[in-house]
């Protein structure tokens, strides 16, 4: 990993980008505490071509999006049109838009993004699949993460792991990690931490939390990872310490 592979979800900015005003402010924000990337995801208050005229501007490269998953489904050529725009070649499936009740509807979902990757790769571009814990709910002996994984071809749906979510699904990222070698571009890290009031886990920023990530990164690194993406779901008063925190914690890990 270097400093040049890692990135911020937006996503974790997304009420610090309500304006294009904001957006711009929150952009200069994010290259002065030292990330030289951005996930596009959540708040988008400008058209991707603006967008792209910012990040240019502040020495920031797109590495990847997360675009609407129904949008990905049924109008994947749309998809390939706002990459093109950003200048970036990888986008991620957020979340299922459909409902996951039965094996029969992960295999319907699974084929969906199997067409959707195939007009992605025929225009140079690439589609991950994001998780949540609910697909480690399983069916028939299988997790619907596995499911989905064994069903689509490795060269049209690749994947883009949540540290936290796969951890509160009962996985583990560091052999999830390994399974997706080869197949993973993208990995979303967020720590995972316990509120000792409310005797629940919480989401932290990296470094703070329980998770291995060093193991996590290494993993990921094998595994030919892309793109290290720093996210902070919620949970913070203030989003800008948080991703101050996860890029230092980052940084010392290059540094060892």
């Amino acid at each position: 990993m270097k400093v040049a592979q890692i990135a911020v979800q937006c996503y974790t900015l997304r009420d610090r980008l309500q304006t294009a005003e904001d957006f711009v402010a929150s952009m200069k924000r994010v290259r002065a505490i030292g990330y030289e990337a951005v996930q596009i995801s959540g708040a988008r208050p400008m058209s991707p071509l603006e967008i792209r005229y910012v990040m240019d501007a502040e020495g920031l490269t797109v590495c990847a999006t997360h675009e609407p998953s129904q949008d990905i489904i049924e109008r994947p050529e749309a998809v390939v049109e706002v990459l093109g725009t950003l200048g970036c070649t990888l986008t991620a499936y957020p979340s299922p838009h459909v409902p996951l009740d039965s094996r029969a509807d992960v295999e319907r979902l699974a084929d969906g993004l199997n067409r959707a990757g195939s007009v992605l790769k025929a225009a140079g571009m690439a589609l991950t699949y994001h998780n949540h814990d609910l697909e480690f709910r399983k069916f028939g002996g299988q997790t619907v993460l596995e499911i989905l994984f064994e069903r689509t071809d490795p060269s049209l749906v690749q994947a883009e792991l949540d540290t936290y979510w796969v951890q509160a699904g009962g996985g583990d990222p560091v052999a999830w990690c390994e399974r997706m070698a080869g197949r993973l571009p993208l990995i979303h890290l967020k720590d995972y931490g316990m509120d000792q009031r409310e005797k629940a886990p919480v989401m932290a920023a990296l470094g703070e939390g329980n998770l291995n990530l060093p193991r996590i990164i290494a993993a990921a690194e094998r595994g030919g990872c892309q793109w290290f993406i720093v996210e902070q779901d919620h949970g913070f008063s203030d989003p800008f310490v948080a991703i101050d925190t996860s890029f230092k914690f980052l940084s010392q890990q290059i540094a060892s």
